[in-house]
């Protein structure tokens, strides 16, 4: 069965798409930890993120430095945190979220609620940006 990212991708589920080429997609978290959390995922499904091939992972990284670096145009933010824990859905991904302090980074914290409106317009931002 599909995972909830391969849908996005597919376009069956809606998303906030920042970036996508013919190996990687990128898209706002919709429960994100700061404005401009991003995931950054491979459309190859693969369940955990060491098990891509080498080639594959290291141009996952660049393509995901890409996205950061245009969020960081258009978020505030001391650096660019990345993340990765693989347990919440079976689809490799790597969240970048800007950062102030380490604590930013806790999944603790309640998330933002910002609304659709937001969301597109701070997508529009980053995919100017890229």
């Amino acid at each position: 069965m599909a995972t909830i990212f391969t849908k996005i991708i597919q376009g069956e589920i809606p998303c906030y798409k920042i970036a996508e080429d013919e190996r990687f997609f990128a898209f706002l978290d919709i429960s994100p930890l700061a404005k401009g959390h991003t995931l950054v995922i491979p459309k190859n499904e693969t369940d955990y993120i060491f098990d891509l091939g080498d080639t594959e992972l290291a141009d996952m990284m660049v393509f995901a430095k890409n996205v950061a670096k245009a969020i960081e145009k258009v978020v505030p933010c001391r650096k660019m945190g990345l993340t990765i824990i693989g347990l919440e859905v079976p689809h490799a991904h790597i969240h970048l979220i800007p950062i102030n302090t380490i604590y930013d980074m806790d999944f603790k914290q309640p998330k933002l609620k910002l609304s659709a409106e937001e969301f597109e317009s701070l997508a529009s931002q980053i995919r100017a940006a890229l």
